[in-house]
Formats: structure tokens, C-alpha cells, sequence
């Protein structure tokens, strides 16, 4: 499959509102022609670099109604781990134990994850089919994933086997950062802050009037 994302998503009906505001024959290009595309299955370096940054994502999964259901995964970045040429896993931590997500990927496998890199504007898309591992199923998996910096019980392992995958444009994805990621900045200037102050207060010591 040349583009194995438009292959899955692009639809009869996605394709008639494709045609409608002129963007069909642009995908079809892409669909044909994977030289067109920045999508894929097997998983790069820079797939595997992207993922393996981040420190969460979010992940839907299908109900037995029918019905789409979307979580927020987090973790250190690293907590989900590029395990092969076409899988990613995580452990599964225990939460508020309503096993929403696990219940729908016990019926239904497959998932959709959103993995954002909002300082950078960028985005990755990845279809897949994921499957429940236990500890006692892949003891050697887990202790990989449970990275130190990782605090809880993981209940389970989660492993996707990537279908699809396909990097977006970063039109409309607004700059957001961590306060890990303005701590650089940050630093210099409450310092800065912390020796005006201090000047501040030597100043005011020597304006003031002696005490009678």
C-alpha cells in the first residue's frame, strides 16, 4: 500500500467531500504515489524519535455500542516505547479504575492515537490494532517499559501493531509548554528577580530614617 492512511480512512464518503472542496485528486496523487505522502506502517527514526519523546498522547478505542471513546495517556517522556518495526507499547497503570479502554480493545482492537508536539507544532497520527498483554505474559516487556521515573501499579502491558501512520500539517495546532520545557527560561529570569528584589530591599534599608 502506497499510503495505507488514505487506504483506511479515505472512504466513499470521505472521498465525496474530498471532491467537493477540490482536494480529491491531491490525495489520490498521495495514495498512489507514497513518494507524495509523509505516511506509512513500519515505524522510522524519526516515527521512533517522535513517539519515544513524548510524554503522553491520546488514545481512542471503540465500545461495543458503538460509541468512540478517547483518553489522555501520561507518563515520563520514553513510557511509550517503540518495541519493533511496527509496534509500540506501554504499561497500563492503574487509575480510576473504570477499564474503559481496556474493556473496548478486549472486543474491538482497533485504536487511534494523537501524538502532539505543541511547542514544535507537530503531529502524529497512527492507526492500529492493540492487544492486552498481562505481566505474566511478557515479564521481560514490562520491566523495559516501567522506566524509574514511572510511579504506580501497572495493571497490564499495552501493545499496538501500527496499520497506518501519517504526520500532519501544523496548521491550527496551538503553542503550548510545560513548565519543564520554559524552566530554561524561566531560570535566568526569577533569578534575575530574586537579585532585584534583594537590591530593592538594601535600598529601602538605607532610605529609611533611623529610629530615634
Amino acid at each position: 500500500m502506497a499510503y495505507p492512511y488514505g487506504d483506511i480512512l479515505f472512504t466513499e464518503a470521505v472521498q465525496q467531500f474530498q471532491t467537493a472542496a477540490g482536494s480529491r485528486e491531491g490525495y489520490a496523487n498521495m495514495v498512489r504515489n507514497p513518494e507524495r505522502n509523509q505516511g506509512g506502517r513500519d515505524i522510522g527514526p524519526d516515527e521512533k524519535a517522535f513517539i519515544e519523546a513524548r510524554d503522553g498522547f491520546y488514545q481512542a478505542s471503540i465500545s461495543s455500542s458503538g460509541w468512540p471513546y478517547v483518553q489522555f495517556r501520561g507518563g515520563p517522556r520514553g513510557f511509550a516505547q517503540v518495541t519493533g518495526a511496527r509496534t509500540i507499547a506501554w504499561a497500563d497503570l492503574r487509575g480510576n479504575r473504570q477499564y474503559i479502554s481496556a474493556g473496548n480493545i478486549s472486543q474491538e482492537d482497533r485504536v487511534a492515537l494523537f501524538m502532539m508536539d505543541y511547542p514544535n507544532k507537530a503531529r502524529l497520527k497512527v492507526l492500529g490494532r492493540a492487544k492486552i498483554l498481562s505481566a505474566a505474559e511478557a515479564p521481560d516487556l514490562l520491566e523495559r517499559l516501567m522506566l524509574p521515573e514511572i510511579r504506580g501499579h501497572a495493571e497490564r502491558i499495552i501493545e499496538v501493531t501500527v496499520e497506518a501512520f501519517d504526520w500532519n500539517c501544523p496548521a491550527h495546532i496551538p503553542q503550548r509548554f510545560t513548565v519543564e520545557e520554559l524552566q530554561p527560561h524561566l531560570g535566568p529570569l526569577q533569578d534575575h528577580i530574586a537579585k532585584l528584589e534583594e537590591e530593592n530591599a538594601r535600598l529601602k534599608s538605607q532610605l529609611a530614617p533611623e529610629s530615634e
